[in-house]
């Protein structure tokens, strides 16, 4: 019977993968400690064991660390959703609403505090804000085309015929309500009743969920 090379499962990373691993850590810590704003090269060296000069030969800026952990981030949120995969023919509206936003949920949670800081100070600063718009534009494109087919195979009705912009704002609402935007919660802050009413919006906007629909497969065809 052949043996692992355990040698070679035990390897050490090698110097520069090391760097790199200590620098994002850095920055998961560190927003976990602050916020976005207060974060600086210097601090993120600081807080890694490295120099400055050791930061800028591995990212350009701390926009780019960023950028590398939300693209981390978005690769889980594929590998869970099987890239975004289609609901199964025997899936209904609602489970496949619940199980999209359950897994997107345990993305937020897993990248700990930086996806919810980053979501939440998205509007304050520019270079910020085009880091986001190019991970979530990734995710839009690919919710979009999954939709398009339900629509084209009748499973789907949407609201609005703007299907890139009407699914933005379904995937900005989800990421702000999922960051912990409080503006989306009442005092008792009870998230899992906004949930609720989040995925109802899903419904109601993707397939005219409406409270007249009693069996959880009844959506409408498409008009041809």
């Amino acid at each position: 019977m052949m043996r692992p090379n355990t040698e070679l499962a035990c390897a050490p990373l090698r110097r520069g993968d090391r760097h790199r691993r200590d620098i994002v850590q850095a920055v998961r810590d560190l927003v976990a400690d602050g916020s976005i704003a207060e974060l600086t090269v210097s601090a993120i060296s600081k807080r890694a064991g490295l120099s400055r000069s050791n930061f800028y030969f591995y990212f350009d800026s701390k926009y780019a660390v960023l950028a590398l952990i939300f693209a981390e981030g978005l690769a889980e949120l594929q590998g869970l959703t099987r890239d975004f995969a289609r609901r199964g023919e025997d899936e209904s509206p609602r489970s496949f609403v619940t199980r999209m936003i359950a897994d997107t949920a345990v993305v937020y949670a897993s990248q700990g505090p930086v996806f919810s800081a980053c979501t939440l100070e998205r509007n304050s600063d520019p270079e910020l804000q085009a880091v986001l718009a190019h991970q979530g534009d990734a995710v839009i494109n690919r919710v979009v085309a999954t939709l398009r087919r339900e629509v084209a195979d009748g499973r789907a009705r949407p609201v609005s015929d703007d299907l890139q912009m009407l699914v933005r704002i379904l995937i900005v609402t989800t990421s702000s309500m999922l960051a912990g935007d409080f503006a989306y919660l009442e005092d008792d802050g009870d998230q899992l009743r906004a949930v609720k009413v989040l995925e109802d919006l899903w419904l109601n906007a993707l397939w005219s969920w409406g409270r007249r629909h009693q069996s959880p497969n009844a959506v409408p065809r498409c008009p041809t």
